[in-house]
């Protein structure tokens, strides 16, 4: 049975599938299009009203930031064209509308020693009294430390398996994550020295051997809800308190487990800098860390002020705001 129910509710069923056939494995945008669904079902629209009108009025009703709604019309281009090849439409209705201006986007970077602060406090809230329990506040500990540490994704950490880690190269294999791309990482000894201490406990506690590595609540995965929390959890510790926040044109994002992965490499990127090494020559091997599938995405944490020059700009546009807008 369908999730849509519009008119175009088996077009958008036969486009994911054939996304999926082609290589596409990302379920996430369904959301995007459950948004173009929702508003045809309470619009009534019909085929011949698939205009540009139609779609910039669409535009206008899409909650969020000018991003979320570029990012929606992007992947409905992708649909259109695939309807116009299905000789359902005569033409792309997109085609013609330009992006909205969107703000400059700042991620919220953590300094070296808010980083430290962080894994501190989530180290000290692990519980020892319970065998299980224990296991799971150390998996999430785990994961956190990784993602701070190799820069990984919030999905990557659950997927490990044990055999993901290998103890003599000390390198670690991230298997099909975003962009479907595999890579083999060499890792801080900190970062094994967690994983190998984790798996001491693991085995202690479990006498069987599951092929994942990160074991939760009934020894299944960590899931990144469990992360999440304890990560949200750390930043509420150490007294780190930065709402996301539109000032002008540039938006100050708050703290989010992805910012692990930002600090990372706006972090590595200054450390090699302040070294004498040329950015040109490292940031083609951090791309291939990271696992982007082009350097030119990571290209764009030079433009990202560190946390401190960071913290410094956004207090500085808040006041300009306040003594503009007594």
């Amino acid at each position: 049975m369908s999730e849509f129910k519009s008119f175009l509710a088996e077009d958008l069923e036969a486009y994911l599938k054939y996304r999926d056939e082609v290589g596409y494995t990302y379920r996430s945008i369904r959301w995007f299009f459950h948004t173009l669904d929702r508003y045809l079902e309470e619009t009534g629209a019909r085929f011949d009203q698939l205009t540009p009108l139609f779609f910039l009025e669409f535009r206008r009703a899409i909650p969020g930031e000018p991003g979320t709604a570029n990012l929606v019309f992007i992947l409905l281009r992708g649909f259109l064209d695939y309807l116009v090849r299905m000789d359902r439409m005569d033409h792309n209705p997109l085609l013609d509308i330009p992006p909205l201006a969107q703000n400059a986007y700042i991620p919220f970077v953590f300094s070296p020693d808010q980083v430290q602060g962080l894994l501190g406090s989530i180290e000290k809230r692990v519980r020892k009294n319970e065998p299980s329990v224990f296991l799971v506040d150390l998996a999430a500990y785990t994961a956190i430390f990784l993602m701070a540490r190799c820069g990984l994704r919030i999905s990557e950490p659950p997927k490990l398996k044990v055999e993901d880690y290998r103890h003599d190269e000390r390198t670690l294999y991230i298997e099909k994550t975003k962009f479907n791309k595999d890579r083999l990482i060499p890792i801080l000894r900190d970062a094994a020295t967690r994983i190998e201490n984790f798996m001491s406990v693991r085995g202690a506690i479990i006498p069987k051997k599951p092929p994942t590595a990160l074991l939760s609540t009934h020894y299944g995965r960590i899931s990144k809800g469990l992360v999440s929390k304890a990560f949200h959890q750390a930043v509420s510790d150490i007294g780190i308190h930065h709402p996301r926040q539109a000032i002008g044109n540039i938006t100050f994002d708050h703290p989010r487990p992805h910012s692990l992965r930002h600090s990372f490499a706006v972090n590595t990127l200054r450390k090699a800098c302040s070294k004498g090494r040329s950015p040109e020559n490292v940031l083609p091997v951090l791309a291939a860390y990271m696992g982007h599938t082009d350097y030119r995405y990571t290209m764009k944490y030079l433009k990202v002020l560190d946390a401190e020059h960071r913290g410094a700009w956004a207090d500085f546009c808040v006041f300009h705001r306040k003594k503009d807008n007594p």
